[in-house]
């Protein structure tokens, strides 16, 4: 089986490194069946090919797909800008993806979805997801309870369905919670490797990024570290299982 592919976005080494460990441990992937690369840390080797992964798994990160070009980190739209220079030969080969939180944005964008900070974004915490009639019959998802807690925590969000995007989750806040597209490409806005821990973890990186008043710091802690996120996980490992 060829290896799995796991690119990142962050620039922080604790934030990426306790991610990366987070795929490994709730995907149920061993180090040595993965390839990791740090998109923001330089770009993707020379030979590069697709053809050499079974699955490419996109982390999330502190950039937005929707940000003004001339203010942003150059580091930042460069790592983007390789992903969307991937994603027509993934769509194109179905090949099996699965985008976490950026990761929806990014694949709405290259759809040519809408993808904002008008509407939709969702403060650092559990939220309630609801799986559609079509996620209900998806393969990720078949067999799932119809709601359960997601951990969330995003400015940005998908304003509308991309145009051959199937719907799979929503939330009241955020009505875009995971789409398909083809038969073998997901992107969620959720995090489907992170537990209580993990995120407290990220609230302590992310306390002065914006995503929350840095005095909620310890309340937000307190919040995802009491909320009984189980689902997700279950998500992710089916990705693994089915094509890594």
């Amino acid at each position: 089986m060829k290896p799995a592919l796991i690119l990142q976005l962050r620039p922080e080494d604790d934030a990426s490194e306790g991610e990366f460990r987070a795929f490994l441990a709730k995907g149920g992937l061993s180090e040595s069946a993965v390839v990791r690369h740090r998109l923001e840390a330089g770009p993707l080797p020379e030979g590069f090919s697709l053809g050499d992964f079974s699955a490419v798994i996109l982390g999330g990160g502190p950039g937005c797909v929707s940000d003004d070009p001339a203010t942003r980190d150059a580091a930042e739209a460069r790592a983007e800008a390789e992903i969307l220079d991937l994603l027509p030969e993934i769509v194109a080969r179905d090949m099996p993806f699965l985008g976490c939180c950026a990761g929806i944005g990014i694949l709405a964008h290259f759809l040519g979805g809408e993808v904002s900070k008008a509407r939709y974004g969702e403060p650092v915490g559990p939220v309630v997801a609801t799986v559609t009639e079509a996620g209900q019959r998806d393969p990720l998802l078949a067999g799932l309870p119809e709601q359960f807690d997601v951990l969330v925590g995003h400015k940005e969000a998908v304003q509308a369905l991309p145009e051959g995007a199937v719907h799979l989750m929503a939330s009241e806040t955020c009505p875009v919670q995971m789409i398909r597209v083809r038969e073998n490409i997901y992107a969620t806005q959720f995090h489907p490797e992170a537990d209580g821990q993990v995120f407290a973890d990220r609230i302590r990186i992310y306390r002065g990024h914006g995503y929350f008043a840095p005095e909620e710091a310890e309340a937000l802690t307190e919040a995802v570290l009491a909320a009984r996120v189980t689902e997700p996980e279950r998500i992710l490992r089916r990705f693994v299982s089915r094509f890594c």
